[in-house]
């Protein structure tokens, strides 16, 4: 039987106001696990993570099979939503053919967004000059289904924030796992962005993501898990899983200087006006 976590699963201790992790990606966690990402998998990931307050998930596609796989997830589980792209570092191949696919992939009613997508300067796997190509076709595409666009940003952060100035950005736009300084944030919360803290924040070696967050307003953030990556303190190089996403709500509402409850009542209605997503809050 497919199984979400292993014998020795790490335990949080439960928030007392519901949240939903932003991004994650649930195909990957099992990838990880070296087990099929199937209904069973899907389905114990979810009830490890409503137990301890994680009530919803966004599980992001990063090619477009993977995209695929991601609908269909959604599609299956009332707790699960779904945003497709292509990952900038994945490009190669993509062609017409597949943005059309992404097209109607983005059109069904459980894509909450467009991404992840963006620029990723830190691989050196794709051309920068494609990557701005793909970026800027992902951006046609979320105003074309009129859904927010979910950005990687790694190492690009100039150009990443020109090019949303130079095309026009969408109507709602999340910079998925932020990672620019207090300056960076300033100028995404000026122009109207939200911006989702991952568990880095929680790092011993991140005081310049914590001053990051510390400038923006509640109604501007998000919380997520990038699992099976980006695990959060103390359980730094496990994989991260969305039960796990407590540890980084309350490394991210002490950055903020926000109690947590009142952190997770600002990330479901932010949900709810980005995404169209109505957290249950019990």
């Amino acid at each position: 039987m497919s199984s979400a976590t292993g014998d020795n699963t790490p335990r949080v201790d439960p928030l007392g106001s519901p949240v939903f992790d932003a991004h994650t990606h649930l195909d990957a966690m099992a990838q990880r696990e070296g087990v099929e990402p199937d209904a069973a998998f899907v389905a114990a990931a979810m009830a490890d993570a409503r137990a301890v307050g994680v009530v919803a998930a966004v599980t992001v596609g990063d090619t477009v099979e993977s995209s695929r796989w991601c609908v269909a997830a959604a599609g299956g589980h009332a707790d699960v939503y779904a945003a497709v792209a292509v990952h900038p570092t994945e490009i190669d191949g993509l062609d017409d053919a597949g943005y059309d696919e992404l097209e109607r992939l983005a059109r069904d009613p459980r894509v909450v967004a467009v991404g992840e997508t963006g620029l990723d300067y830190y691989w050196d796997r794709t051309e920068p000059e494609r990557q701005r190509e793909h970026f800027r076709r992902h951006i046609a595409l979320a105003k074309a289904v009129d859904k927010p666009l979910m950005i990687h940003d790694r190492e690009a952060h100039d150009d990443v924030l020109a090019i949303l100035r130079a095309e026009g950005a969408p109507r709602q736009v999340v910079f998925h796992a932020f990672s620019g300084d207090a300056a960076m944030a300033r100028e995404c919360v000026d122009a109207g962005y939200v911006l989702s803290f991952p568990g880095v924040v929680t790092f011993r070696n991140a005081p310049a993501l914590r001053e990051a967050a510390a400038v923006v307003p509640l109604e501007h953030l998000l919380v997520e898990t990038d699992a099976p990556f980006l695990t959060p303190h103390p359980l730094r190089g496990r994989p991260n899983a969305p039960r796990l996403l407590p540890l980084t709500v309350r490394g991210l509402a002490a950055a903020v200087g926000s109690e947590v409850d009142e952190l997770a009542a600002a990330v479901r209605d932010t949900g709810r006006r980005v995404f169209g997503i109505d957290v249950p809050t019990r």
